[in-house]
């Protein structure tokens, strides 16, 4: 099989490169390195027979119009991602986010099948509201509570991406998977995310521990089972044309404990600092896995203990990635 990683040597693109590499296939990784990482990890990869690497701009229509086709299976994982940078820039995150979708949806060609990463943030305005439920399905209604505010430009291209995606597969005769990942963590992510910002912090012993936000509810999924998730979608004929959430809804936690965990898995002992959430930070997100198991009977494997002690250990031998 071969396997095209748009936005492939970043966070769960390149765990999904190494799953498929372990798998016996070809794969291709595009990526312009903006948001992905030239490191050791990487050169790793590379090494395999099997991996190509190409480093191209992919808001540039001229990057795909140089791709030949016949892919078994394209996924779109690159977009500008993280508090951070939405915060910062919520134009670029727009922007680059759409073009890369719009461009992609130019040059796919009929037959080929598609995996759109798509946000459980399409839908947090609605939680916040009152109108959505948790643990959220899939068909709630997608909701941006407060459009002037910053950290919805994420979820705004993400929903444009959902919507051209789904119908223009219908349209043009190709297959879309759309996932909504839902608080995937673990190594080399970056250090904007939670867990990998308190593994930091605590390697670092930091005292008293910082923890914003201690009172809300995450359900987290570690990497590796997201990739399971995203591989048995792409492997199931039923999944296309279909919205369906990845996650782990086994575990839902609060970030008071999240904290906890991480601190024992780093045998430390500082006083804990709470205060409130960033603003906009949704009180409690956990996915609703029915269809997903439905579709392709995945179950979360990975444990939230096992996924921290694996990703407190990269963080500590690594350190905050450049």
């Amino acid at each position: 099989m071969s396997a095209l990683l748009l936005g492939g040597a970043g966070f769960i693109g390149l765990h999904l490169a190494r799953r498929l590499l372990a798998d016996g296939h070809q794969v291709t990784i595009v990526d312009d390195f903006s948001r992905g990482r030239r490191d050791s990890d990487l050169d790793a990869a590379r090494a395999h027979p099997n991996l190509r690497v190409i480093s191209a701009d992919l808001t540039d229509p001229g990057t795909y119009a140089a791709l030949p086709h016949g892919w078994d299976q394209i996924y779109l994982l690159a977009a500008v991602v993280g508090v951070r940078n939405v915060e910062q820039d919520p134009a670029r995150v727009v922007r680059v986010n759409t073009l890369v979708a719009m461009h992609l949806l130019d040059w796919v060609a009929p037959g080929e099948r598609v995996f759109f990463a798509s946000t459980s943030e399409v839908y947090a305005g609605g939680v916040d509201a009152g109108v959505v439920g948790v643990p959220t399905a899939e068909d709630v209604p997608a909701m941006i509570s407060d459009i002037t505010a910053p950290r919805f430009a994420y979820a705004v291209s993400k929903l444009l991406g959902e919507a051209a995606f789904l119908h223009t597969a219908r349209a043009r005769g190709f297959d879309a998977v759309v996932g909504r990942f839902h608080n995937v963590y673990g190594p080399r992510m970056g250090a904007d995310h939670v867990v990998p910002e308190m593994s930091l912090r605590a390697a670092g012993g930091e005292d008293p521990f910082r923890v914003p936000g201690a009172d809300q509810y995450r359900a987290f999924c570690h990497v590796d089972d997201a990739v399971e998730a995203m591989l048995r979608l792409m492997a199931t004929p039923e999944a296309a044309g279909q919205i369906v959430h990845i996650g782990n809804d086994r575990e839902e936690t609060n970030i008071g404990d999240l904290a906890k965990l991480v601190l024992r898995v780093a045998q430390a002992g500082p006083a804990i600092e709470t205060s409130p959430a960033p603003p906009g930070s949704v009180h409690r997100r956990c996915p609703d896995l029915s269809k997903l198991r439905r579709l392709t009977g995945y179950e979360p494997a990975v444990t939230l203990e096992e996924g921290v002690r694996s990703t407190f250990a990269w963080y500590r031998a690594n350190g905050a990635p450049s």
